[in-house]
């Protein structure tokens, strides 16, 4: 039985030591330790042996099979260190080499309107929320003052997609109803709605079809038209320089009573007069206007407790003044150089 032991090791350390592929391994180690092995035959033979002898040669039939599973064992995590120096050697990164200069894009200009925009609102204490570009009526229109037949409808020639009820929204005003509707316990909200909107105008420099639009709304008690004039203060200033002066012009709205055009002092001529501003020293950036009563009503807002301003703009239009851009259509073409000449970032 001793001699068996001791020829079984040696011949498994042959075994062993000549594989060097785990799969090899595994192999040996079924021969050594399988059914069919000449380990579990000395297992087999204990059942003719008296008690004494079991107690004896068991013990040493389990050591045999112990010392047996720990070469495996040993041998396996050698070829697989072996295995992974080998794949690191393969792998290697020669860290002295020159970095590779990866060029990284930059943000669309319209996209880098709107940031800053929302960027000044926030700071005030807005939310920026958004909501569908397919849109209901009701929405768009109805909830805005703005009842089928209305003249207002026809100065924004909207796409209709099903019937007269589901359009392209044409101002992201249905943005402020949804947000009216939505707030229950009827509580003070303070949004800028940025998004893209569409209606029916021929494409050419100072139109298009489709145009980013930001609107913001402010509902709350004891709101004047005050609050818009120092809210738009800040905005201009932040987003034209400190020395831009403010005004506003009277204007129509549905959705707002009173309605004002809101305009700042060219930022070109300094008001002296240019190609920029028509030689009347303002630029018009947009319309806002007190929300109608109307408004607040079909949104659930007591009108004789609420009150609220609105604005909205378009962000080409900003963009447009802003960084002196003379066709609209620049913002919508594949045309990789208008990203590289209004790269504001920092670092480029």
């Amino acid at each position: 039985m001793e001699e068996k032991i001791a020829k079984i090791l040696s011949h498994a350390e042959e075994l062993i030591n000549s594989v060097s592929k785990e799969s090899d391994l595994m192999n040996v180690k079924s021969e050594l330790l399988g059914k069919k092995s000449e380990t579990n035959d000395l297992l087999s033979s204990l059942k003719d042996m008296s008690v004494e002898d079991k107690k004896i040669y068991g013990s040493k039939i389990n050591d045999l099979k112990n010392t047996l599973s720990n070469m495996v064992d040993a041998k396996l995590a050698a070829i697989k260190e072996s295995e992974f120096n080998e794949k690191l050697s393969k792998e290697s990164i020669d860290v002295t080499l020159p970095g590779t200069n990866i060029e990284c894009g930059a943000p669309n200009i319209l996209e880098h309107v709107i940031e800053e925009v929302e960027q000044v609102m926030m700071s005030m204490g807005y939310d920026v929320v958004e909501g569908p570009e397919i849109e209901l009526d009701k929405y768009n229109f109805e909830l805005l003052n703005l009842p089928k037949g209305h003249p207002a409808r026809d100065a924004q020639d909207t796409f209709y997609i099903k019937g007269d009820e589901v359009l392209l929204r044409s101002q992201t005003s249905s943005v402020q109803a949804r947000v009216m509707l939505a707030n229950e316990e009827k509580t003070p909200i303070r949004v800028i709605c940025p998004g893209k909107t569409y209606r029916r105008d021929a494409d050419d420099a100072t139109h298009s079809h489709q145009f980013m639009q930001i609107e913001g709304l402010l509902v709350d008690e004891h709101v004047s038209l005050s609050d818009l004039k120092g809210t738009f203060e800040v905005l201009a200033k932040e987003l034209f320089g400190a020395d831009t002066v403010s005004r506003f012009r009277p204007s129509y709205y549905p959705f707002t009573e009173p309605s004002v055009e809101m305009d700042i002092s060219c930022f070109n001529c300094k008001g002296n007069g240019c190609n920029i501003c028509k030689n009347t020293g303002w630029i018009t950036i947009g319309g806002a206007g007190i929300v109608h009563p109307d408004v607040l009503a079909g949104c659930g807002y007591d009108p004789k407790k609420w009150h609220g301003f609105a604005f909205g703009f378009g962000a080409e239009r900003m963009a447009m003044l802003k960084y002196g851009i003379n066709d609209i259509r620049t913002f919508y073409y594949t045309d990789l150089r208008e990203l590289k000449t209004f790269d504001r970032r920092e670092n480029k």
